[in-house]
């Protein structure tokens, strides 16, 4: 270990480790646990129980699972209907259905009304890369960040995600919150606890922090560790709640490491690099490097898609040592 190289927390996973997993898979498991100790939790869907990993909740519940078929504003307003009559519902659609078609209803019927009903955004990001700009869910941050009174989520591995998601059924307030589609390895030491508004520190740092969220927090320690084969010592962010937004954290890290980095499967304006930008340019002003798409992203798979714009370990390395002055080597 070199002199500027961190230690990972006690019980924090190898970032090179092989085995990756679908979260939607930890998702239906946790949900159809959930179901069977509380009847109060439904599921509502837009003809997507296949991709949103229902078939087993559907067939242990098959009068607790709405199908509502491809009308995805309809799908919300039976959610907060549900939620109005005491029930929990899990809203399930393809994240750029879900956000795009149904922003109306996101906002009037469930934020405003503050109706306790979980929107889950699933297979968001490029997941659906082959598909093209259609299916692509990049702009979703943005905009569920700008409706009042909704929590924005995106946990970053299948732990996480299945703690989110039991917290989220007992939380009593409208969420959104992002299920990813491609494999992902484990990012979250063994003993971690998900805090909803607070950001975890995967690895500390003093040279440059990373701030990551949901699929990018893996590449994110990646990055850590090629950089420290450069004495670059990378702190690394898991944002795993991007609204309400943990501005403690943030601003710690730019005090203490002076530089950030931001990296997400999304639109570079108003997500989390946003975020992080109108949190330190008003109370700590630091240089710093978003990541993330820009523009419309072009047909391919996720991998092509996510190297094109960089999102990947080597662009946070690059990334990072453009803050810092130093080019990679």
């Amino acid at each position: 270990m070199s002199a500027h190289e961190a230690p990972r927390p006690a019980g924090a996973p190898e970032t090179f480790a092989k085995e990756t997993f679908d979260c939607r898979v930890a998702f239906a498991e946790e949900l159809t646990a959930l179901a069977r100790a509380d009847s109060r939790i439904v599921a509502v869907c837009n003809d997507s129980v296949g991709s949103s990993n229902l078939g087993a909740f559907q067939k242990e519940f098959p009068d607790r699972l709405v199908n509502v078929g491809i009308a995805e504003q309809n799908m919300v307003g039976v959610g907060a209907g549900l939620a109005n009559a005491g029930m929990i519902p899990f809203v399930c659609a393809a994240a750029p259905f879900l956000s795009g078609r149904a922003t109306e209803q996101i906002k009037a019927d469930c934020a405003y009304s503050q109706y306790p009903v979980v929107l889950c955004g699933m297979s968001p990001g490029m997941a659906y890369g082959e598909l093209g700009p259609t299916h692509h869910s990049i702009e979703d941050f943005a905009w569920m960040r700008a409706i009042a009174e909704l929590t924005v989520m995106a946990p970053a591995d299948p732990q996480e995600t299945r703690q989110a998601v039991r917290w989220a059924a007992g939380a009593g307030k409208p969420i959104y919150m992002r299920i990813p589609r491609f494999k992902i390895p484990a990012v979250s030491p063994s003993e971690s606890r998900f805090e909803p508004g607070r950001i975890a520190t995967l690895r500390e740092g003093s040279d440059v922090t990373v701030a990551a969220i949901g699929t990018m927090v893996s590449r994110a320690l990646e990055a850590a560790d090629l950089l420290a084969k450069q004495d670059v010592s990378a702190r690394v962010l898991n944002v795993s709640t991007l609204k309400p937004l943990d501005e403690e954290t943030i601003l710690k890290a730019a005090r203490e490491t002076g530089r950030i980095v931001t990296a997400e499967e999304a639109v570079v304006g108003g997500g989390l690099g946003g975020a992080v930008a109108e949190t330190v340019s008003q109370h700590h002003p630091v240089p710093m490097k978003i990541l993330g798409v820009s523009g419309f992203a072009p047909t391919g798979d996720t991998q092509f898609l996510l190297d094109h714009f960089g999102l990947n370990a080597q662009g946070i390395v690059k990334a990072a040592l453009g803050l810092l002055g130093k080019g990679a080597h």
